[in-house]
């Protein structure tokens, strides 16, 4: 396979940390679910293509999100390096933490949102309102020595509200951090972000005291955005990128949202600019063009479909 030439870049971190969420977040909206078994090859894979940070399921009511209703038997099936530090899982409420610590769980992720309308169809609850059903999940986790996530969704835009203000964003930013969350990812839900919207939200998060290294970046590619975004965050000093394999992914709640950043497009990108990020492109292409043809269409990501020709 192609590899890209090494021209190293100024002003990105020698090391950056991709968080994966392709067996979430990438699945989550696929029509057919894909069966536990593959689902668990898929998370193997991409542990074998050197990806340290998997997000493996979601403790969501099989009502809500079926593609997600087999989380047990997936997680069964990992063993003990299904549950680590760094296979965290979303959980929603105090229901979904119980099913996780029941399994041993080291790592969870909540998800906020930043806007109304988000937050009454994504949880049922107003955003002011999500602060009571996320506090005791926190309180609780971190009192058990789990590691805890925050997702905040519609950072950028949202499909029913327009534009969202920097520091509507921030208030629900500072909120879920005020919890006692370790690490926030702010979300272009509907991929309509624009890199100098990005360099004022996390100049904005830093006025209120959330520095970038506790800030990770999730951008969808609806507008083909998401890579010069993360490149824009990675400028600012953001270190943790969330990117989806063969970019996965979508939300069952806002369709206007399309595949996450594909972890191959990031992978090529950093490779050539002398970036580290751990990871085996070829092996990592050969595990997106497997998925592909078990979801039976091509792979989005443009690398895939370079070197793999799907």
């Amino acid at each position: 396979m192609r590899t890209p030439q090494v021209e190293p870049a100024s002003g990105l971190p020698a090391q950056v940390t991709i968080y994966e969420v392709g067996p979430r977040d990438g699945l989550q909206n696929e029509q057919t679910v894909v069966p536990a078994a593959a689902k668990v090859e898929f998370i193997r894979r991409l542990e074998a293509a050197g990806l340290g940070t998997i997000e493996t399921t979601s403790f969501v009511p099989a009502r809500w999100v079926p593609q997600m209703g087999d989380a047990e038997e997936v997680l069964a099936a990992l063993g003990p390096d299904g549950v680590g530090r760094r296979r965290p899982a979303l959980v929603p409420n105090e229901r979904g933490l119980d099913r996780a610590e029941q399994l041993g769980l080291q790592a969870i992720a909540i998800f906020g949102s930043a806007t109304e309308t988000f937050a009454q169809k994504n949880l049922n609850r107003s955003v002011a309102e999500q602060y009571a059903m996320f506090e005791p999940v926190v309180k609780r986790a971190r009192s058990d020595g789990l590691w805890v996530r925050a997702y905040v969704s519609m950072c950028f835009g949202d499909p029913w509200e327009g534009p969202v203000p920097v520091e509507q964003v921030v208030d629900v930013a500072e909120r879920l951090m005020g919890l006692g969350c370790d690490e926030l990812s702010l979300g272009d839900t509907i991929g309509v972000g624009t890199t100098g919207h990005v360099h004022r939200l996390l100049e904005a998060l830093a006025r209120r005291g959330i520095g970038t290294e506790r800030v990770a970046v999730h951008f969808h590619d609806t507008y083909g955005q998401a890579l010069a975004n993360t490149l824009a965050a990675l400028q600012d000093g953001v270190a943790t990128v969330d990117a989806a394999a063969g970019g996965l992914g979508g939300c069952p709640y806002a369709k206007s949202a399309t595949g996450n950043l594909a972890t191959e497009d990031l992978v090529w990108a950093l490779a050539g600019a002398g970036v580290s990020t751990g990871v085996d492109l070829d092996r990592l292409v050969e595990t997106s063009a497997w998925m592909a043809r078990l979801l039976g269409r091509p792979s989005p990501s443009r690398v895939v479909r370079a070197l793999a020709g799907g």
